[in-house]
């Protein structure tokens, strides 16, 4: 107990001493310790709060009567302080009613004060603002009336000169924002006209172009009929007529000269009046004054490629008519026209670089759109309009500075396809002309009907011109008309060869070229095409080979008629000469082998007629009908081509040749053909009778041999055509085969030209046959026994001829 009372008195010294906050645990040391602590530490809580309490009124008793005497002093001062505060009142009362008049007064004075110091002010401030006024009203009024480059000087002075001194007043602000706005819009409204400008140069480049061509074309036209002028001019009699003469020269250069002038006019004229081009060099100002020129001429440039690839986009029936080539080089001429110009009028906006970048472009999809449109082609009138067009647009952009070597050099591929659409209308002209031909000498009835031919076709031949009239030409009706179409296919290459800038030797060899093609090919297919016809006979093909011929003599005047034209001197080397000598030898030969082949065919014909009957006992006594058909055939044939007129030696000889051709070939190949009748291995068994009347039918042939059909073969050569069938024949006919076995191999030998594989298939034939006779005849004894007696011989020879073939093999 003792001991607890100084921890309460600790307890309450910290209680007293600490924060409130932090007495908590001071409070609860309390309840940790002994039992009734609380209550005994409330107890001395209790004691330590009236020993405070006593403290505390002892002070208060002791400060009690200080207390009371200065309430006392304070309610005396009071009643002072209100008299006081009465008088203060009083007095401030008549002051202010004293110094009203002279406050109303004064506010007055110092209102007019201000009033004339705002109006200094404002007369200071609209004097700086009404400048910046005037400004912006003018360029209002520029804007409104699309004065626009102006606006824009406007604009940079009051930036740079007005705003600045008023830029503290609001409506300032207003036009400072306004300002960029405006340029905006300017640079829209630059931009739309430029679109405008656009879309105007892209509608009116056809026109552009075609007024461009068409100066340029008349310029050329010009500056030609006044070269040829002076050349005419400058080759004539200067001592005959001279004041005539250069009176009438003057006359028509000044005449030309005027007119020129007058078309440059109108056309220059035209040209630049169909396009204003102000709204580019506004806005190209407008951009440049912005800052902008580059975006421009980016934007300007961008939108020409555009419009570049639209004008270089040809249409697909381009190729179809003149037309859509003129409009598609019009539309492309008058772009690089608007391009030259806008080059030449302004600075920096295209450059040279540029355009010829662009023309390079253009360049090679013009070459590609041409290549593949003219490949359509299949007109040489168009091909040559297309041509004509293509060097006026040459000329035309030549004349701008743009290079043009190239479409030069197209042309020459051009050319080469307008060459084979020449071709293909000169094969269709050939083969009418063939078509209509009579293939018969032209008849000439009189002197005049003869110098038409011969204007038409160079003939030359003094026997002929002896003869009397009427008379016949030895070519036939197409000769002088294929003369005539081969000028006239060197006039329709001449035409596509000139102007194309090249030399008159160079167009000589352009021309000789073409027309090596035209008869090497065209006409040498067509010549070709017509003897391999069916309704060409024999006479038509002597007749054709006839032809041919004055058409190669004919090769020599072409030549001089293509100098001629390309006023070539005559001594000048040519690259290429006119291949007529070979195209027509070619023709000649084919029609000898088509006369060959023909006569070799009708052979053939009265061969499959034939009809033997091979197991005759005896012969009719006379050759076959079909085979003396055949011969009177063959003598009519020979007949014909001996009477064919040949009016020179050259024609005689030509005829003649040709005839004695035919002629061995007719009887080699019908000897050929007889010999493959009795070899046929369908042809099992010969009678002797069947071949005694093959006997028959060979003589014949011989006889028509030795009869000379046609004149010129000397001894019995035709006759040799025969001979290994003769040689056959004579084997069998005289049975002789003891001679052939002992004989065979020398060159003595009667029947060297008996093959003994032909002997041994003959007489194996022969042999069956003869089995077969024996079978039918077997009534007499006797005949049987010679029957077996010849069949033993028989057998004993073919077992020689096998051994001999064998050997041959062997050898072989």
């Amino acid at each position: 107990m003792a001991e607890s009372l100084p921890e309460h008195d600790r307890i309450l010294q910290e209680i007293e001493s600490t924060d409130t906050a932090c007495v908590g645990p001071t409070l609860r040391s309390v309840y940790d310790d002994q039992p009734n602590a609380h209550q005994r530490f409330m107890e001395k809580l209790d004691a330590c709060i009236r020993n405070h309490d006593r403290e505390i009124e002892k002070m208060c008793n002791f400060h009690h009567q200080g207390f009371v005497d200065a309430i006392t002093e304070l309610l005396k001062v009071r009643a002072d302080a209100e008299k006081l505060k009465v008088q203060v009142t009083d007095t401030n009362r008549r002051l202010q009613d004293a110094g009203k008049e002279v406050i109303a007064q004064t506010e007055g004075i110092i209102r007019c004060r201000v009033q004339q110091r705002n109006i200094t002010t404002v007369v200071e401030k609209l004097q700086l603002c009404l400048p910046v006024l005037e400004m912006y009203s003018k360029l209002k009024e520029q804007m409104n009336v699309k004065r626009y480059y102006s606006a824009l000087k406007t604009m940079e002075q009051l930036e740079n000169l007005y705003l600045p001194r008023v830029s503290q007043y609001r409506f300032c602000q207003i036009m400072i924002e306004n300002l960029p706005k405006l340029r905006e819009e300017i640079k829209e409204i630059s931009m739309s006209d430029l679109k405008d400008f656009l879309e105007s140069i892209r509608k009116h480049s056809d026109k552009i172009g075609e007024t461009a061509m068409k100066q340029a074309q008349q310029q050329k036209t010009f500056s030609t009929a006044l070269q040829k002028q002076n050349n005419v001019n400058y080759g004539r009699n200067m001592h005959l007529g001279k004041s005539r003469i250069w009176e009438s020269k003057n006359e028509i250069t000044l005449k030309r000269t005027f007119e020129e002038e007058d078309e440059h006019e109108e056309e220059v004229l035209t040209a630049q009046d169909l396009v204003d081009f102000s709204p580019v060099y506004r806005c190209l100002h407008i951009y440049s004054v912005l800052g902008d020129g580059e975006i421009f001429e980016n934007y300007y440039r961008k939108q020409r490629r555009k419009q570049a690839r639209l004008v270089l986009q040809p249409q697909s029936s381009m190729h179809e008519t003149v037309e859509g080539y003129r409009r598609y080089f019009s539309q492309i001429v008058g772009f690089f026209v608007v391009e030259d110009h806008i080059l030449h009028v302004t600075q920096g906006l295209v450059t040279r670089t540029y355009t010829d970048e662009l023309w390079n472009m253009a360049l090679s999809k013009i070459i590609a759109v041409l290549r593949t449109h003219s490949s359509y082609c299949s007109d040489p009138d168009l091909v040559l309009e297309l041509k004509n067009l293509i060097v006026v647009f040459a000329d035309t952009l030549q004349g701008y500075g743009f290079p043009v070597n190239r479409l030069f050099d197209l042309l020459f591929e051009i050319r080469d396809q307008y060459n084979e659409t020449l071709l293909k209308k000169w094969s269709g002209l050939f083969r009418d002309i063939f078509e209509a031909d009579n293939y018969s000498p032209i008849p000439v009835a009189n002197e005049e009907e003869y110098k038409i031919v011969i204007s038409k076709f160079p003939f030359q031949d003094p026997e002929l011109d002896k003869q009397c009239f009427p008379k016949k030409l030895p070519m036939s009706q197409s000769v002088p008309q294929i003369y005539i179409q081969v000028k006239e296919f060197i006039y329709a290459s001449l035409k596509f060869s000139e102007s194309l800038h090249r030399s008159s030797t160079e167009i000589d060899d352009m021309l000789r070229k073409s027309t090596n093609l035209l008869l090497t090919r065209t006409l040498s297919s067509c010549l070709q095409n017509l003897i391999k016809k069916p309704h060409i006979g024999l006479t038509e093909l002597v007749q054709i080979i006839i032809n041919t011929t004055h058409l190669e003599q004919a090769c020599k005047y072409l030549e001089d008629f293509i100098t001629n034209i390309t006023s070539i001197s005559q001594v000048t080397v040519h690259t290429a000469r006119l291949y007529g000598l070979s195209t027509f030898k070619d023709a000649r030969h084919g029609a000898e082998g088509e006369i060959y082949t023909k006569l070799n065919q009708k052979i053939d014909e009265f061969i499959q007629i034939a009809d033997y009957d091979w197991t005759m006992s005896e012969s009719d006594g006379r050759a076959s009908g079909y085979l003396m058909d055949l011969i009177n055939f063959l003598r009519s044939t020979f007949q014909v081509f001996t009477h064919l007129p040949n009016n020179n030696n050259d024609h005689a000889a030509m005829s003649g040749k040709v005839a004695q051709t035919a002629c061995m070939s007719a009887c080699q190949h019908l000897s050929t053909s007889l010999m493959q009748m009795l070899l046929d291995s369908e042809l099992k068994q010969i009678s002797m009778g069947a071949i005694q009347q093959f006997n028959l039918d060979v003589i014949q042939c011989e006889l028509f041999a030795s009869s000379e059909p046609v004149p010129g073969f000397q001894g019995d050569t035709l006759q040799l055509a025969f001979i290994d069938l003769r040689q056959l024949l004579d084997l069998f006919m005289v049975w002789d085969w003891s001679t052939y076995l002992a004989d065979y191999g020398q060159s003595t030998s009667k029947y060297l030209r008996v093959n003994p594989s032909t002997a041994l298939t003959l007489l194996e034939k022969v042999h069956r046959g003869m089995k077969d006779t024996s079978k039918k005849n077997n009534i007499f004894a006797q005949f049987r026994k010679n029957d077996r007696d010849k069949q033993k011989l028989i057998e004993t020879v073919v077992k020689q001829l096998r051994s001999l073939v064998n050997g041959m093999s062997q050898h072989t």
